[in-house]
């Protein structure tokens, strides 16, 4: 790789084994993510996707019995340093989950509470109307700032969890299968939203779909898994620019997969 393509790497991630107790979940797995694109993980279940975006900013940490050998450098620091905090981590490193999970708050409070946790000093309106212009819901929302969070449709949930995660400011912001529990139109507006956030942001999205991999991912990395192992052990097979990957995959097992042979 040369130094022109390190230059927009803003995470490395090398997972060479990651287990759950004695169980070897992935192994082999290097995935550099580039500034200012959308990564997409795509693969069959259980092949350790989510697992790798996980350990991206040590959501794992909270498993029992999760272990994680290898690094993962963000900008030169490797943030499975003994000395790096957590939860300074998830700060710079932000996370969407599949279900959307906005608290029993209200809208405003949804938003701003990462802000009060984070001690921010700034003008907490201002702070919360970024965010959820920046979470595409603002304009839905903004006369009903003092309802609930609940009271929302699953795909204004989701936004409003994009909208808290990016708050605080992170740089990298991590999606895992965001859109499986929404609507083709709800999916829709999320997958628009992602294509604007990268502008702000470095985004990696774990996803089933692999019609949304090609339709907002910049690099897409394939995932299989191995049961020579004793076990089901994901590995990353091939990754690369999507429409390269999916016009001209270079590994017999990615060509299957992109072709519906997921035995």
């Amino acid at each position: 790789m040369n130094s022109l393509l390190q230059d927009d790497i803003i995470l490395d991630c090398r997972a060479e084994k990651i287990f759950y107790s004695d169980f070897l979940a992935v192994r082999d797995s290097h995935v550099p993510i580039r500034k200012n694109q959308i990564t997409g993980f795509i693969g069959p279940s259980g092949c350790g996707k989510s697992t790798v975006l996980r350990s991206i900013n040590r959501m794992n940490d909270l498993i029992r019995g999760f272990k994680f050998f290898g690094s993962v450098q963000f900008h030169s620091m490797d943030i499975y340093d003994k000395k790096v905090d957590p939860v300074a981590v998830r700060r710079n490193i932000g996370m969407v989950f599949q279900q959307p999970n906005p608290f029993a708050m209200s809208i405003y409070e949804n938003v701003a509470f990462g802000l009060r946790l984070n001690r921010f000093k700034g003008n907490m309106d201002e702070q919360v109307e970024k965010a959820l212009r920046g979470g595409a819901l603002w304009d839905e929302v903004k006369d009903k700032l003092k309802k609930s969070g609940l009271s929302l449709s699953g795909g204004q949930q989701q936004r409003l969890c994009i909208a808290r995660a990016i708050a605080t400011g992170p740089q990298v912001l991590l999606m895992d299968e965001p859109c499986s529990a929404l609507d083709p139109i709800a999916t829709r507006q999320i997958e628009e939203l992602m294509l604007q956030l990268k502008e702000r942001f470095t985004v990696c999205i774990v996803t089933h779909n692999m019609q949304q991999a090609q339709r907002v991912a910049d690099q897409t990395a394939f995932f299989s898994v191995d049961i020579s192992v004793g076990g089901r052990t994901g590995y990353l097979v091939e990754m690369g620019a999507t429409k390269e990957l999916f016009s001209n995959p270079q590994e017999q097992l990615t060509k299957e997969y992109l072709h519906g042979d997921f035995s």
